[in-house]
Parts: C-alpha cells; structure tokens; sequence
C-alpha cells in the first residue's frame, strides 16, 4: 500500500486544479451571479439546478441534496476512488509531483491501484494502436477502410489491433513492470489452463474513456471467421470500468455536447466514429449494454438539462425489429429528461456508419435533421400494432396508446398528442380520447407523486445576518475588524451564532486571509457536521445584490445587522420599562428610559449609515 501523501503535496494539488475546469468536466455549468456557477447536481437526480460552485474558495455544495466539498471530495465522490487515487489523479493531471510518508523508500514509490489500473490500460492502447500498423493487422486496416475510415481517423480515436498469440499483450505490459493480477484485475488479461492469456487476440480494439479522457477499457470487434467468440467483446466489470456509467466517445463529444445543447445516441462505435466525420461532433454510444439511468444522467448534466434551457436527445436506432424495441424501451426512459426527446432513423434501416458510406456525410447530418419526436414515434408504432379498420381495434390501439400519452408532463403538448391520436385512429372525438388519457393519468407516477414541500423562507432579518455571515465567509477583508465585534446577539438563528462562532474561533476576520485556507480553517474549527455544511452552504452561495460586493455594501449589510439588533433590543427595554411603577421602582424606571433613549439614538445613527453605505 502506498505511503501517506504529504499535506503540502495536497494543499498543492487543491490549488493547481481549479474547480470549475475539473466539475465542468462532467457538469455543464452556467453564470449564477457573483462570480458563482451552477448546474444540475451530479450526487441526485434533479429537474432544476441546485448545484453551486464558487470557484474563487474552490468550494461546491448542493442545495438540493446537502453534498458539499472541493475539487478533491468532487473527484472522489463522482469517480468514486478513494482519497489516495483522486489526489493522485488530479496531481497526475495538473503536474503536481507527490511525495510520500510513512513508509519506506518502496512505499513512496508505490501508487494506488486504480492509478495502476489506468496506467496499464494506458499502455495496452498504445500498444493495440501500434500494432494496427503491423503485417498481421492488415484485415482490420481492411475492415476499417471498407467503412470509411483512413488512417487518420483511426489514429484520432485510438483504434487498435489485438495480435492473434495468446499472451503479446501480457509479455509487453509484464515487462512495463505490471504483475499478473494487475491485469487480470483489470480486465486486459484472463487466467487461462497454462497461465495468464490476453483477453482481446485478433481483433480490431476501441479505447473506451471515461469522461475525464482516462482509458478504462476497450471494446474489441471480431475479424477472423475462426473466432468462435461474440461479434463484440468488451471489457467486463472491473474497479475501473463500469459499462453502465460509461459512453464511448462522451471524452470527444462533452464539450460539443454542452455547446450544442444536443446529445446524439448511437449504437456502435463506428457509428460514433462516422458521425464525427459527418459532421455530427455530439454522438455517443453506450458500450455493450442497454441506455440506462446513469447514461441519462451523464447527458443530463452535461446539457443542463431543466426547463430554462431546453436541449435536445436524439436517438439513432437501426430501422429492424430490434431497432423499434430499443426505440421504445428508450421512450420509456424519455421522462427522465427535461430536454426534447427525439429519434432518427435513416432510409433503409442503415446505421450511420453504413450510411456515410453509402451516401456520405451530408446523408448522415440529414438524417439527425429529419428526427421525429420520440413520443410520437412510440405512439405511431403502438397504433400501428392494430387494425384500425375496426371499431375494436381502434379502441385497443386507444387503450394501448393513452397511457404514453399521460406520461408527457407539458399539459399542452398532451393535449396535442391526444388530439393526433383522435385524428390517427379516425375515431373523430376528440372529448372522447382526452377522457381516456386522463383516466390513464390517474394511474401515472406524475398524479401519485406528492408536490414538494416549499423550502422556507428566511425573514427579511434573518437574511440580511446570513448575508452578512457569508461575507465574514466570502470575503472578510471587506468587514474587517466592525464584524469581530459583533456580539452573539446580532444574530437569531442558532445556526449562523453557531457559524459566527466558528469564525471567532479561527481567529477573527481580521486575522483572515480569505480564499480557500480561510474557509479551510473555518471547516476545521467546526465541531459538528451541520454547521460544517452551512460553511460550505455560505461559501458557494450568490450574494443577495446583483453586483459583486464591495466595501459599500459591506458597510451597509454591517449597518443594518447592527440596526436590527439594536431595534430588537430596544422592544425588549420598551417591554420592560412598560411593566415597571416609576413611583416604586423611580431608580430603575430612570436607568431603563436613559437606556431606551441611547438605542433609539443607536438606531438612528446606524440607520443613517446604511443608508449612506449604499
């Protein structure tokens, strides 16, 4: 195991990766007002953007589901390695060399094992690469040139060739210094009767990357008749590779994507490749299994898909049976996304990488410009499963179509589809089919489903004090040193005592730096988790004003804080003195009214000076 990583060496590595680039990898990110960024929350499944980062402290949090942190917790929880690997991997990327404690000199020289894991896969597409350029490797040339592919298209996504001998990868990547069970661990070699062989031999190699470009597996196709395995061969489950969360070709495509505000799904890894070269920059596929719900929620945040920002998903099925039940299996799935759903399917049942050669590039991009709706592609199949011509079969295709039509949120839109489904069947009530689809509602997740509780509501008080919180947080130097003498009292809620404590406690916003080690040390003084998350909360969060703050609206907030303490200590001496006999008690009457006096003049002054702050 490898040695402790040194606390510079982390410090550094926060540092040197900035969290914007590093969660915009995988999130697509938009402006959020003072310099903060948001986007659909990669920890949940949400319709509308909760996730924030401030990538001036190098902080996120979600307001949705509470997960918060930096640029190394991100890693580490999207990518789900452990702390070791993530430090490793962000160091890996930005250059950052590590050194390592306790242990001895071996030990720092060790790596964990998913770096290890990487690693390898690294060299084994480098070594599939430079074989495709060997004698033996002149089928898949073939194979890929009779698809339209040259040498240059090979070498941009990394095709490679697997040699038909049982252990050439094995030997080359044991003699790069890796054991057997690194290899077997990772899915590039299987444990054969005489010891260790490749799993991939004569055939044609795809590099599967994660979003991050990191290679993490391959897809492998079969060329020699005298290959008794499947057509495609992919990499099985290993610590690294995990086919339900993966996209071939999501590492090219992400930037496009976000760009676009469209996703292309295709079924192969040709097909990925033949849309790149068409023209199509957005196209992905899954490798070796069924679209699922981790693929959707890839895709989902890298469109940032809610409904200010409607983008769209474009499925490419081949034209057989198989391609029609794919396509509505893939309806079924199609409420999971916010962004219009549609399907493309090109004369003649071709893929796209047929079609390119058939046709050419201009074919490929007319057949993603002539999608359908996907829900009215489900709806057309369904009907067409049923004679029409009889008073039967039109009620059965009515009874088989209107529940895909109560599934379809946009009240408008159901209406629609509804009206299209009247006119389809030829039935010619319209009152009678919109009965229908809403009798289905009632049976839909949507009409079960309870309405979310509203999110309460802080008082104008209570915002101004988490406002000037956040600032003690954000940017101390700007309330700098009024704010360290602030009493507990100035605040109401628990919570932001317990925080403005916390600050105290790590030495005051006079002592503060800011940026990241500020919030870092208010992290560290914090003695339990929630107030540990509302740190986090109140780094990430926008400020209440539209504009960046400055030291006018510091001084204001710090005004108006201390008004309202002031205010609400003047009720209280207002209470007090109400209920006390000036004839018993003439002493303390007099010493309350002096004090009512002093905080009313208190309030005024600190009233005049927000007022003039602003």
């Amino acid at each position: 195991m490898a040695g402790r990583i040194r606390d510079e060496d982390v410090v550094l590595v926060r540092e040197r990766a900035p969290i914007a680039d590093v969660v915009g990898e995988s999130v697509q990110l938009r402006p959020a007002g003072g310099g903060r960024l948001k986007g659909l929350c990669p920890f949940h499944d949400e319709k509308s953007p909760s996730f924030n980062v401030n990538p001036a402290l190098g902080y996120y949090m979600c307001f949705g589901c509470g997960e918060s942190g930096d640029v190394i917790s991100f890693v580490r929880g999207t990518e789900h390695l452990s702390f070791v690997e993530t430090v490793e991997r962000l160091a890996a990327r930005y250059g950052v060399p590590l050194h390592y404690e306790q242990g001895s000199a071996a030990a720092g020289r060790q790596t964990s094992q998913r770096t290890r894991l990487v690693a390898a896969h690294k060299e084994a597409a480098a070594f599939y690469a430079e074989q495709l350029g060997t004698p033996e490797a002149v089928t898949g040339r073939q194979f890929l040139a009779e698809r339209g592919f040259d040498q240059a298209a090979a070498a941009t996504y990394g095709v490679g060739y697997a040699p038909q001998g049982w252990d050439a990868l094995t030997k080359h990547l044991r003699g790069k210094g890796y054991s057997n069970e690194e290899l077997i661990l990772g899915g590039l070699v299987s444990e054969g009767r005489r010891g260790p062989i490749d799993r991939f031999r004569g055939r044609l190699v795809w590099p599967i990357r994660d979003i991050a470009g990191d290679v993490v597996g391959f897809g492998a196709r079969k060329l020699y008749e005298d290959d008794n395995g499947p057509k495609y061969l992919n990499t099985s489950e290993t610590p690294i590779y995990k086919k339900s969360s993966v996209l071939y070709g999501l590492d090219l495509a992400k930037k496009e994507i976000a760009k676009r505000r469209q996703a292309v799904v295709v079924e192969g890894y040709t097909d990925v490749m033949a849309c790149h070269l068409a023209g199509i920059p957005t196209a992905v596929a899954t490798c070796g299994t069924a679209f699922g719900n981790e693929h959707i929620g890839l895709i989902r945040r890298l469109l940032l898909d809610q409904d200010e920002m409607r983008g769209e998903v474009v499925f490419t099925f081949d034209g057989d049976a198989a391609g029609q039940k794919a396509a509505l299996k893939a309806f079924g799935e199609e409420q999971r996304f916010v962004s219009q759903t549609f399907i493309a399917v090109s004369p003649g049942g071709m893929d796209p990488c047929e079609l390119r050669l058939a046709h050419g590039d201009l074919a490929v991009r007319d057949m993603v410009a002539a999608r359908v709706p996907l829900v009215e592609f489900a709806l057309r199949k369904t009907v067409d499963q049923y004679d029409a011509s009889t008073t039967e079969g039109q009620l059965a295709a009515l009874d088989a179509a209107a529940p895909l039509i109560a599934k379809i949120r946009d009240q408008g839109l159901r209406q629609r589809y509804a009206v299209n489904l009247d006119r389809w069947l030829g039935l010619m009530d319209e009152k009678f089919v919109l009965a229908r689809v809403a009798q289905s509602m009632g049976s839909t997740p949507q009409q079960r489903r309870a309405s979310p509780a509203a999110r309460p509501v802080d008082s104008a008080a209570t915002a101004v004090e988490r406002e000037l919180v956040k600032l003690a947080v954000q940017l101390p130097v700007l309330v700098a040193p009024q704010y360290d003498a602030l009493g507990e009292d100035c605040f109401t809620l628990p919570d932001l005592q317990a925080v403005h404590a916390v600050i105290a406690k790590a030495g005051g916003t006079s002592q503060a730096a800011g940026g990241e080690p500020w919030v870092g040390a208010l992290l560290e003084a914090c003695e339990d988790d929630q107030t540990r998350s509302l740190v986090t909360r109140l780094a990430v969060e926008a400020p209440l004003s539209d504009f960046e703050p400055d030291d006018r609206y510091a001084g204001a907030v710090l005004a108006r804080v201390q008004e309202l303490a002031a205010t609400r200590a003047t009720a209280a001496v207002k209470a007090t003195l109400q209920r006390v006999n000036p004839e018993e008690e003439p002493e303390r009457y007099y010493r309350l009214f002096a004090e009512l006096v002093s905080l009313e003049q208190t309030v005024r002054a600190l009233r005049e000076r927000g007022i003039g702050a602003t």
